[in-house]
């Protein structure tokens, strides 16, 4: 339990580190609360002047200034009301807006590693329902904390000013409500954890729901998602009525605790001693403090659990924002390479995996020069292309460029030397010509656009839509085929000009017209560029420098096309399946 209470100051102390910037407008909203208490507390304490003076004294000129005295208080109450919601809001936005940013940036900057373990819509969720359920607790929990404790705190005071000894009950309560406070707390800490990770679930199939929409649809699996989402979407629920359940019941128990030490007052003032101390006004002042406090303490009960919601939600995010960017090892800025990349007895397993993908992997790629990698699926092609551009560390072995390890580049300088192409292509919510830009660090002129458009072979297709290269293509590309996307991404990777190529299965997955139009891309992408070039279709690597064949991580045959149908090895059966065999 100390752990726990450790842990949850840690998150409020650091959660609180974010105010710096704007503590000016953290003061006035506190200032406003308390002034917001103050004065309400201020109008309990005039009642007992306004009975024993004005009413059974009859003081005409003090009752005259009492209406005046509400009219001011009011307008004082809705200035600080105003100061009090308007700055705490102002606050808690720009607080969750730094946050958020800060989340955000952390993640782009994150190892690949952490993305295969953690499920996009989980990610998706820290950003979006973690998040607001901080700003929640900044907002609307924090004023009630502060607004509905100072009253707690004024109201007792006027009880202890007219009458110390009938105020003494509240000694008694304090512990019993403290107790149960702590452990309402811990267990609305517990019921957020176990609701952000439901939500969790829900984003994840959602968003597997929209992805895969057609896939649904074409193979009938409505049923199954909407039994898959039913059952993350009833944890949600569980979880949600858990936690309104537990707040009912600490506000009812805390409640009638008080009402307990209402009784007592009551009893205690109809005592003979007390009556003669007591007048009429007192009474009413001590009576109508505790009648006022019992809906501020429903509310603080209430609102704890917005409150560990959110220290659930802050705990959640800066778990990720915790984990380890990428490490920086290398401090040699590469400015233009070569191209010439040799693999040197790479062995190699995914993190958090036993299984080795790849086992003493050797082969040398001259600059200028092409290789293409074949092979089953799972054969280790794809792992090379991740290793290349440092998305991976090896471990066991080397991977050299220009003669030099790549961990001793740094990973912006090798990455801009990279161009890559996959099957699976990644468009952006935008404009033609701002897809094909993308990631450029110098401004790029409408005549290199216009050229790598006509050499991608993109202006074909482009110049029949309603705004040419500024039409806008939807997320990832959804209103193009997929030799459309492929020519995008080819242009893409001609105007970024860089020296190494790779090509993950670039053109297995169009029709033979697509497939033509891309292979002339390709051609002009190739020239005088190193490349690495991924393939299931043979008939697309048979003019390749070298043809490295791979199955389970390892090297089988290596050499031209040529060469290996001479050989009458694996590649040859492979191409015999693809071809069939020559009579």
């Amino acid at each position: 339990m100390q752990t726990e209470q450790t842990t949850s100051s840690a998150v409020y102390r650091r959660l609180l580190s974010y105010l710096k910037p704007y503590r000016l407008g953290f003061v006035a909203a506190i200032i406003g609360m308390v002034g917001y208490s103050a004065v309400d507390a201020g109008f309990i304490a005039s009642v007992q002047p306004f009975i024993d003076r004005g009413i059974q004294e009859k003081d005409t000129e003090f009752l005259r200034l009492a209406p005046l005295v509400v009219i001011l208080m009011f307008i004082l109450r809705g200035i600080f009301h105003f100061t009090a919601t308007y700055c705490i809001s102002w606050v808690g936005n720009q607080i969750v807006k730094d946050m958020r940013q800060q989340l955000f940036s952390h993640m782009m900057r994150l190892p690949v590693s952490f993305h295969d373990k953690h499920s996009t819509g989980e990610l998706i969720s820290k950003i979006t329902y973690d998040s607001e359920q901080i700003k929640q607790s900044l907002t609307k929990a924090l004023i009630v904390l502060v607004r509905d404790g100072a009253l707690v705190l004024g109201l007792i005071g006027v009880m202890f000013w007219y009458s110390w000894q009938l105020s003494l009950i509240f000694f008694l309560i304090a512990p019993v409500i403290a107790v149960i406070v702590s452990f309402v707390s811990k267990r609305f800490r517990k019921l957020s954890h176990k609701i952000q990770h439901a939500m969790g679930g829900v984003t994840t199939a959602s968003e597997q729901m929209l992805n895969g929409h057609k896939v649904i649809l074409a193979f009938g699996g409505q049923a199954v998602e909407d039994a898959r989402f039913e059952e993350v979407n009833n944890q949600t629920r569980l979880q949600g009525v858990k936690m309104d359940a537990t707040s009912a019941i600490s506000s009812g128990v805390i409640q009638l605790i008080a009402s307990f030490a209402l009784a007592f007052v009551v009893f205690m003032a109809s005592q003979p001693e007390m009556l003669d101390t007591l007048t009429a006004g007192i009474f009413s002042a001590i009576v109508t403090s505790m009648v006022m406090l019992l809906k501020p303490l429903k509310q603080l009960t209430t609102v704890n659990s917005e409150f560990q919601r959110g220290l659930a939600a802050a705990a959640s995010i800066f778990r990720v924002m915790d984990e380890a960017a990428e490490r920086e090892t290398g401090t040699i800025e590469l400015q233009q390479a070569k191209g010439d990349i040799e693999f040197k007895h790479v062995t190699f397993n995914y993190p958090g995996h036993q299984q080795q993908v790849l086992d003493d992997v050797s082969f040398h790629v001259p600059a200028g020069k092409t290789v293409a990698l074949v092979g089953r699926s799972g054969s280790g092609k794809t792992t090379i292309s991740s290793l290349l551009p440092r998305f991976y560390e090896v471990e066991q072995g080397e991977i050299l460029v220009d003669g030099q390890n790549i961990q001793l580049y740094s990973r912006s300088s090798l990455r801009h030397q990279i161009a890559v192409v996959s099957q699976h292509v990644m468009l952006f919510n935008d404009s033609i010509a701002n897809n094909i830009c993308y990631g450029m660090a110098e401004p790029v002129s409408r005549e290199q656009l216009l050229a790598v458009a006509e050499q991608a072979h993109v202006l074909e297709f482009a110049k029949k839509m309603p705004e040419g290269l500024d039409t806008q293509i939807g997320e990832n590309g959804v209103s193009l085929s997929g030799g459309q996307r492929q020519r995008i991404a080819i242009a893409r990777a001609l105007l970024r000009q860089a020296p190494v190529l790779i090509l993950d299965e670039a053109t297995s997955a169009l029709d033979t017209e697509s497939e033509r139009k891309i292979q002339a891309a390709l051609d002009v992408l190739l020239k005088g560029r190193t490349s690495i070039v991924i393939a299931h279709r043979l008939s697309t690597i048979e003019n390749a420098d070298s043809i490295i064949v791979m199955d389970q991580g390892r090297i089988l045959e290596q050499g031209t096309h040529a060469e290996l149908l001479a050989r009458d090895g694996v590649y040859a059966s492979l191409h015999k399946l693809q071809f069939g065999s020559e009579k």
